[in-house]
């Protein structure tokens, strides 16, 4: 008897505290959606050394990326970070380092959302990813024209969840900065003066 009240005891604590790890789980994934839940359009303040781009993120065509990107936006993960990545009068690319380039805290990769009907147009924000089609995380790109190339066809394209409605211009003086190969972040196409993006801040309804 007391064999079989130690057995229960201990299946009732451990399936508490898979309850609560899986609710600790649910609550990091839900941060975002709980972010102007019944705002569709929630708009958000990039603030950079280059000026402020004010951007309406569409949650009707993007759920997923845009619960996802708030979430970090809530969190404070965008702030004091830098635009890594120019390709000259193409995109801009940042999200995922700071300006000493240490890599910043990533979620588990989203749900490949390219497939809403929203293009990689001028202005337009979308998420960066691996070659895996579902591998985007944190980090995120301005496109500084209308990018055909990088929406979806025969293969998947890049999910474009918002639009720049103020700021325009900052995204086009971004787009023709000088870039260099990095020598401490390994890579090409890095702003020879630092694009940093101070705050991202989640506006009022």
């Amino acid at each position: 008897m007391k064999e079989i009240t130690k057995k229960c005891v201990f299946i009732f604590t451990f399936s508490l505290l898979l309850f609560a790890q899986s609710h600790v789980h649910a609550n990091k994934n839900d941060l975002g959606a709980s972010v102007q839940p019944n705002n569709y359009y929630p708009r958000v303040k990039f603030e950079t050394n280059m000026g402020d781009i004010v951007v309406e993120l569409n949650r009707k065509r993007a759920p997923i990326t845009v619960n996802n990107f708030l979430r970090y936006t809530k969190l404070g993960q965008y702030d004091d970070t830098i635009f890594h990545r120019v390709v000259f009068e193409y995109i801009v690319q940042g999200g995922g380092y700071t300006a000493e380039f240490k890599e910043k805290t990533e979620f588990s990769s989203i749900f490949n959302e390219s497939g809403n009907g929203l293009k990689n147009d001028a202005y337009t924000i979308a998420m960066a990813r691996m070659d895996d089609q579902h591998s985007a995380k944190r980090q995120f790109f301005f496109n500084a024209k209308d990018n055909d190339n990088l929406n979806p066809g025969k293969n998947w394209g890049y999910t474009v969840f918002g639009m720049v409605i103020e700021g325009q211009s900052v995204i086009d003086e971004m787009a023709i900065v000088d870039t260099e190969y990095n020598v401490v972040a390994r890579f090409y196409e890095v702003p020879v003066e630092p694009i940093l993006l101070n705050k991202v801040t989640i506006l009022p309804e």
